[in-house]
């Protein structure tokens, strides 16, 4: 026996909509600049383009005015997970959310290990998410959030 259903929407207030999207990559990195989350935002050319504090923090790069504008893979310094710590392959820095999601145009996630986080010759161990961030339907960087493997 089927049932019918009537649903009605009467009387309720919608919020409106926001009245200005996010603009280019100066709407995003004014996001990721006031973040509590750990978050990053690179360039197509994999420059930084912003930075919250948490994640100079967690993945010690420094101060977030002092590294926008470089290039992601001279601030950061990526090992692989074997007890040796080598430094990682171009193949494998090629598959970092981050930079995965600018050239892909996808979603991206994996563990990175960063070398001198906390202090120099100890490591961390982060979880990113990346999107890869549009203008006119190109990639024109990426966002990624962190979260520390404990």
């Amino acid at each position: 026996m089927a049932h019918q259903i009537e649903l009605s929407l009467s009387g309720h207030q919608f919020a409106p909509p926001v009245s200005a999207p996010l603009t280019g990559m100066a709407g995003w990195a004014a996001v990721a600049e006031t973040a509590a989350e750990q978050c990053l935002v690179i360039d197509t050319n994999l420059k930084i383009v912003a930075a919250s504090p948490s994640c100079c923090a967690l993945l010690g790069m420094g101060e977030p005015g002092e590294i926008v504008g470089r290039p992601l893979l001279t601030v950061l310094r990526l090992i692989d997970f074997t007890a040796n710590r080598n430094l990682l392959t171009d193949s494998d820095i090629d598959k970092i959310p981050p930079l995965l999601a600018v050239t892909s145009g996808r979603l991206a996630r994996g563990l990175m290990r960063v070398d001198g986080a906390a202090e120099p010759g100890t490591d961390e161990t982060v979880d990113g998410i990346a999107t890869p961030l549009f203008q006119d339907a190109a990639v024109s960087g990426s966002l990624t959030f962190f979260a520390q493997i404990t």
